[in-house]
């Protein structure tokens, strides 16, 4: 019994073609849909791994876009209650300087004096209460932290923000008050008219200052020399001396 097989062989080929353009359409339409010429490995292996690989590292930099842009607002932040801060210190200082005046009466010092109070409960106020983001910024208790403004490890900046109240050694003020206090009837004696102020400054240094005053002066006239002899401390005068 014979066999016979017949075979069409321009059916096969037409076919085959057919099923190439089918698969060309399909990567066609698959690149058209998603915007890009590389969309697997058989497309293209190499080419899939650096693209893949730039991909990581576009998507990285906008991350670090955001970081960055973060950590400038976190900057200015900062930035705008120091300058607050700055503005109240100068006050402070005109403050101290008419204060030193000796036209001003004790009425007049004592205002003053209040004034110079509230400036300096509205200092740590300023730094007890700028935040962002739920943190601290200027109370000490924000440190150093590192902003990652780029795409790969290691490519960070450093941000430090330091304890900006007004008592903290590292402003250099440090509010001291007498160990035995003088009312404000006391008056300068006779051969007791020199005083020496011993302190510790910010930067650690132990200073020793020599002020002289007159017998009789009472204890207004002894802060005005106190202020007019030397700018590294400050002298008031409260209500009751």
């Amino acid at each position: 019994m014979a066999v016979n097989v017949n075979t069409n062989v321009a059916a096969m080929t037409a076919q085959r073609y057919l099923n190439n353009a089918n698969s060309a359409q399909q990567t066609s339409m698959e690149r058209l849909s998603s915007g890009f010429k590389i969309n697997s490995a058989k497309d293209d292996a190499a080419g899939l791994q650096i693209s893949n690989r730039l991909n990581v590292q576009s998507r990285g930099l906008d991350v670090a876009v955001r970081n960055a842009n973060d950590g400038i607002s976190i900057a200015q932040t900062a930035e705008g209650a120091m300058n607050e801060t700055t503005n109240i210190l100068q006050r402070m200082r005109d403050l101290s300087l008419q204060s030193a005046n000796g036209s001003n009466s004790k009425s007049e010092r004592v205002a003053i004096q209040e004034e110079v109070t509230a400036l300096n409960d509205e200092l740590n106020r300023i730094a007890e209460t700028t935040s962002f983001g739920g943190n601290k910024l200027l109370n000490g208790t924000y440190g150093t932290k590192a902003m990652q403004i780029g795409a790969d490890n290691g490519e960070a900046v450093m941000l430090s923000l330091k304890d900006m109240r007004s008592d903290n050694v590292m402003m250099g003020g440090v509010s001291y008050q007498a160990e035995e206090g003088k009312d404000k009837n006391w008056n300068v004696a006779a051969g007791d008219n020199d005083l020496t102020i011993a302190l510790t400054d910010s930067f650690g240094n132990e200073q020793e200052i020599e002020i002289n005053a007159k017998a009789g002066d009472d204890i207004e006239e002894l802060a005005t020399y106190i202020n007019g002899q030397t700018d590294l401390v400050k002298a008031s005068v409260g209500e009751g001396g």
